[in-house]
């Protein structure tokens, strides 16, 4: 009789079900989205125009693409005002909101990034055998 001892990445449990957060930080750590997201909810509604100057490295298209998707998964509202010339404003929504405890944890997190940093040098600076993947 043969027992399956395979690792769960073998035996199918997909990556949702290996670590249950890992949807939430697919929406809410993807390469622009936070910075959109604490931008509107630390500095409120904001035009295109704004938002890009504000997040000075981020391109045009990039943060279109960006707040559609957002739009779209309901943390951000857009307002199109019917006006000559149209105006169109973004703000942080009620979901988006319920973040803030989120962001506030990672706040205080970040006080450890010179431990971080102190780590990858100390890492960089260890001589480590070629050839081996560990």
């Amino acid at each position: 009789m043969t027992h399956n001892t395979a690792p769960a990445a073998r035996v199918g449990i997909t990556p949702e079900q290996a670590c249950p957060i890992a949807p939430v930080v697919d929406i809410v750590f993807s390469r622009w989205t936070t910075p959109i997201l604490w931008a509107l909810h630390e500095y409120g509604r904001h035009r295109f125009v704004e938002l890009e100057r504000r997040i000075t490295t981020i391109t045009p298209k990039v943060l279109t693409d960006r707040l559609r998707q957002l739009e779209r998964d309901g943390l951000v509202v857009r307002t199109y005002h019917p006006e000559v010339p149209p105006r169109v404003e973004y703000e942080i929504s009620e979901l988006g909101r319920s973040l803030a405890p989120l962001f506030a944890a990672l706040a205080d997190w970040s006080v450890n990034l010179d431990k971080v940093e102190q780590a990858r040098q100390t890492y960089d600076a260890e001589e480590r055998p070629r050839g081996r993947r560990s």
